[in-house]
């Protein structure tokens, strides 16, 4: 079921920043095909380290969509797309370290991250060295609109954040409270729904909780003295689940919406007996829509032994991404750029579309909850959110 609501306008906030990078490598080499019919991508993400399952997610799925972008050939108009895969491990350095290698070796297209921090590190490195760069599951804003040779295959955080604004019908006048730990994280989100709901008439309050906090019942009754009409939940870490109960037993869940992000399925039973009272925000999730295009790339993945999950579309798209700009573009940077900005379209969340004036992805976004089924909970449709209706504002804007 889909709905429409007024269109947010949104002002995209970050809390992160990239680390100047020097580059080292030259800047000269040939931008044109190979000898021997061969492109050379590099892709760049977490096979290990913190982030290694959101790297496999991104990798089956990428590997999904070539075989679906190529027709199972693996080429482009008869060029073989020849791929290096490097593990950054999670660290902003290991992937400049990988980057730099690569450009060195006359590679022109670079892919990845699931870091924010490589992500915007690689990116630096591409403006340095003007090779294409199409970022992967890294939701930092600033990526978007950092440079002209930087694109990215996912959502960022500034449409997370507008996909909990549209549950409520109307933002004007009400009253929204951040419930966070008080660290960068928790700032970070604390700022961005400032910036964007209050930035379209919502008052919002925050309750922030010292990250070595374990009794969260005061916080709890913190919320409920506040009477807000909408709780927007950024957690992370061990005390997730203590949280979680906290809220349910003070009876926050009950009076009050309570809005969160929903993570990949190792998480889904992380809720306990708050699970079906949240609701949640997602990018995907493999049922969130039948379009053609989702459903082939959770047969692919499957039929690989791979597990679709949260960030598979980021990997999926990043494939049909590169085979576009390398036919259009031939292997030449700027060629591909320009085949790129303003490239449309169907990838597994439906018609998405690469806007031209700062490389932002714009594509839909679900409202979803958790349902108990067979002993575990999965999450359920409830609304899928027009792409328009959460589009981030436009960098520099």
């Amino acid at each position: 079921m889909r709905v429409t609501k007024k269109k947010l306008l949104l002002t995209a906030l970050t809390a992160t920043a990239a680390v100047a990078l020097a580059a080292c490598a030259p800047t000269g080499a040939d931008s044109a095909p190979s000898a021997g019919g061969e492109i050379s991508v590099g892709v760049i993400t977490s096979e290990t380290g913190p982030l290694a399952g959101y790297g496999t997610q991104y990798l089956d799925a990428f590997k999904a969509g070539l075989d679906y972008a190529t027709d199972g050939t693996g080429a482009v108009d008869g060029q073989t797309l020849k791929i290096d895969y490097r593990d950054d491990a999670g660290d902003p350095d290991t992937a400049v370290t990988a980057a730099k290698d690569l450009i060195g070796k006359g590679t022109k297209i670079l892919l990845g991250s699931a870091s924010s921090g490589g992500a915007l590190a690689v990116a630096e490195q591409a403006a340095q060295n003007e090779v294409l760069f199409i970022s992967g599951p890294a939701a930092v804003d600033t990526l978007t609109g950092v440079n002209k040779y930087t694109f990215r295959s996912g959502r960022q955080s500034a449409q997370d954040v507008a996909t909990a604004g549209t549950f409520l019908d109307d933002l004007d006048g009400k009253k929204i409270t951040v419930f966070a730990q008080n660290t960068a994280f928790g700032q970070g989100n604390d700022a961005a729904v400032k910036a964007i709901l209050g930035g379209k008439g919502a008052t919002v309050q925050s309750v922030l909780v010292p990250e070595d906090a374990t009794e969260f019942t005061p916080f709890a009754q913190q919320i409920l003295q506040a009477k807000p009409d909408l709780v927007f939940v950024a957690w992370a870490g061990a005390t997730s689940g203590a949280m979680w109960q906290a809220l349910s037993q003070q009876g926050v869940l009950e009076a009050i919406p309570v809005v969160t992000g929903l993570g990949d399925s190792p998480t889904f039973g992380a809720y306990g007996e708050a699970s079906e009272k949240i609701k949640f925000l997602s990018h995907y999730f493999p049922t969130a829509n039948d379009d053609k295009v989702n459903t082939a790339m959770i047969q692919k993945i499957e039929a690989a032994g791979g597990t679709p999950d949260l960030f598979s579309p980021d990997g999926f798209n990043a494939a049909i991404m590169l085979v576009h700009a390398v036919k259009e573009g031939k292997g030449d940077v700027d060629a591909m750029v320009k085949a790129l900005e303003g490239f449309s379209f169907d990838g597994p969340k439906g018609t998405t579309t690469v806007r031209a004036s700062d490389h932002a992805l714009i594509q839909e976004m679900y409202q979803a909850k958790l349902v108990a089924k067979d002993g575990s909970f999965v999450p359920e449709l409830v609304v899928a959110v027009p792409a328009d209706e959460v589009a981030p504002a436009e960098a520099g804007k």
